[in-house]
């Protein structure tokens, strides 16, 4: 789209603004392709224990799980969550909605099918974003583990069996990080 001669464009937040009646936004200037790795994405794959490994090699952000998310995450990868977040397997099992022996079945490079590959990512994704809001995977542990208002009087960890209960926890850790306690 051609923008008329007399339309200014000025630069904020990385983007090209179109000073016109109805502000059109540009693509940002730097190339999609040419971007860092996300810090978040990086400790995400580190809590899974799977830096280094082929196929996560190429992921930078959020976006970039997906296709990992449906080619299926290894078993390692859950195994090496589990050790870190403290959670047994009876306990994913119940998170994963399956039996504690049908996880046992798997094979560490066995791939897990994708409603459980997307559970084991979102997890990764919230004690990431959890370790970098209390400054240690201790605290945060101990956070998860701990009955709050905010939750209805539960534990956090009791909400790691749905995405919606993940994205509460996520907002939860929104708002501490902001200092808004309600």
């Amino acid at each position: 789209m051609k923008k008329p001669a007399s339309v200014k464009t000025k630069k904020i937040n990385d983007y090209k603004i179109d000073d016109m009646s109805q502000s059109i936004v540009s693509e940002p200037y730097e190339s999609y392709g040419s971007y860092l790795q996300d810090p978040i994405a990086k400790r995400t794959i580190g809590l899974m224990g799977m830096q280094g490994k082929h196929d996560f090699a190429q992921i930078k952000n959020d976006n970039d799980f997906i296709n990992i998310i449906r080619n299926g995450i290894p078993k390692q990868a859950m195994t090496h969550l589990m050790d870190i977040a403290d959670i047994s397997l009876v306990e994913m099992a119940g998170i994963m909605h399956t039996t504690d022996r049908t996880l046992r079945r798997y094979t560490p490079t066995q791939k897990l099918p994708l409603d459980q590959s997307e559970g084991i990512v979102a997890m990764a994704m919230l004690y990431s974003r959890g370790e970098a809001v209390f400054g240690s995977m201790d605290e945060f542990r101990e956070w998860m583990n701990t009955k709050l208002q905010p939750f209805g009087n539960k534990k956090p960890k009791e909400f790691l069996d749905t995405s919606l209960g993940i994205g509460m926890i996520m907002d939860e850790l929104g708002r501490i990080q902001h200092g808004i306690f309600v």
